[in-house]
């Protein structure tokens, strides 16, 4: 048997040859990019990539080492297009990201539109957001609010995107990649649930309770407690309170906040009624404009994969090899194309950064259909 420690020193002695060559093919990689630089080729030539992996695999045996060159392969001609990209944004040959930088929004005279009634939550949100003397109206669904930006009736819309407990509000990813709007800025309020009902009633004579879906779930241990209430789904919160005020029914209650109580002269049953004390959800301000606060510190994008072993780690390395921070990530069905997913991603950074140019020039040439949601 040979002695381990020799056998270390052969492995030690191949790694400093391959180190070695890794540094010369790093060289003539930066050579590569100049040539394309001057000549407009793209980085990503997918063709020739592929037919240096075939050419590679018949220079090793055994499947576990074809396998392994392929991998090794894949992975340094990944590095070699990182590096390719940041030579040409030195060079000032990645050109400009189609998004105008402000240094505040317009809030003055903006008119803002939010899904629900009087008194929900986004509402709420928008307060914080924008102010309580600002122009508003609001509209029974999230398509009705991208409606109104599209068509230019407002100039921003509140969204909820997620809930601390519930998670994310799925139909609002799918708006964002139907319609052309971008996000300029968020809100994060915290959310307590109330039960509500005419003044005077008792928890006794409740039969239905109203409430958006994703409330119903955060106080889903509350209801637990009262398995013979019927639960409906409503659009909005604040549409259950108006709904049990308009019908006058004693044996109907709404959970929504404790201003739409207020709002619609309803007594609170319960309050507090969410599971989770720190119960938040997040909001996104959209506008149809390509702007991005010049201070914004978050990215948001999307992009569809080929059905490929390792799309998914490739697209990402874009971002791991620029030192940015991924904070978030999340995948919805592509329509009409089983199986497949558009991914949505948010990391830190600003669209001005040198950084987050080279990881979107990545991503643009080798994933599908990226789009840039929004820069906040």
């Amino acid at each position: 048997m040979e002695d381990l420690g020799k056998l270390r020193e052969q492995i030690d002695g191949i790694d400093a040859q391959i180190a070695a060559l890794y540094e010369k093919r790093m060289e003539i990689s930066g050579k590569v990019a100049e040539y394309k630089i001057e000549t407009g080729k793209k980085v990503f030539d997918k063709q020739r990539e592929e037919e240096k992996l075939s050419h590679l695999r018949t220079l090793v045996d055994g499947d576990f080492n074809k396998n392994g060159i392929t991998e090794l392969f894949e992975l340094i001609m990944s590095i070699s297009r990182k590096r390719q990209y940041q030579l040409l944004t030195e060079k000032g040959a990645i050109g400009r990201l189609p998004f105008i930088g402000v240094e505040e929004l317009e809030k003055g005279k903006a008119r803002v539109v939010f899904q629900g009634a009087e008194g929900a939550y986004s509402q709420a949100a928008m307060m914080q957001y924008f102010g309580e003397q600002i122009n508003s109206f609001h509209v029974d669904t999230f398509r009705d609010a991208c409606v109104a930006i599209d068509e230019g009736s407002a100039d921003y819309a509140v969204l909820p995107i997620e809930n601390s407990t519930a998670g994310v509000v799925s139909e609002i990813y799918d708006l964002l990649v139907e319609f052309e709007n971008y996000i300029v800025g968020e809100q994060v309020i915290r959310i307590e649930h109330c039960l509500m009902g005419l003044p005077g009633t008792k928890l006794s004579d409740i039969h239905t309770v109203y409430s958006h879906p994703q409330s119903l779930m955060q106080s889903a241990r509350f209801l637990l407690e009262h398995p013979s209430w019927k639960q409906i789904s409503m659009k909005n919160n604040a549409f259950a309170a108006k709904k049990v005020k308009e019908e006058k029914d004693r044996s109907q209650a709404a959970i929504a906040s404790e201003y739409a109580a207020k709002l619609y002269g309803l007594e609170v049953l319960e309050k507090g009624i969410n599971q989770s004390v720190s119960n938040s959800t997040r909001f996104i301000i959209v506008t149809n404009q390509k702007i991005f606060k010049k201070d914004a510190k978050k990215v948001s994008i999307c992009f569809e994969l080929p059905h490929e072993s390792g799309s998914l780690y490739h697209m990402l390395s874009h971002i791991i090899y620029n030192n940015l921070n991924m904070n978030k990530i999340e995948s919805r069905p592509i329509e009409e194309r089983n199986w497949e997913y558009r991914f949505f991603i948010d990391f830190e950074g600003n669209l001005g950064d040198s950084a987050v140019k080279n990881a979107l020039r990545g991503l643009r040439d080798e994933a599908r259909n990226l789009r840039i949601l929004g820069n906040y």
